[in-house]
């Protein structure tokens, strides 16, 4: 199965409370924090919702 590696690219400073609450699940705390997660459906709307924050890479 493929797996997402998610970056945090911006600061949350001025985000509404469901973005930072997004990245903190996704285990981001930090600009240039990197995860890496399954390529499940819910992992992709989590980056969906904090797109703008985030850049997504597919690593095998």
């Amino acid at each position: 199965m493929a797996r997402l590696q998610i970056t945090q690219t911006k600061s949350i400073i001025g985000s509404k409370q469901n973005h930072r609450d997004t990245l903190r699940s996704l285990g981001l705390k930090k600009i240039n924090d990197v995860v890496v997660k399954e390529d499940r459906p819910e992992y992709r709307g989590m980056v969906h919702t904090v797109r703008h924050l985030v850049t997504v890479e597919e690593v095998d």
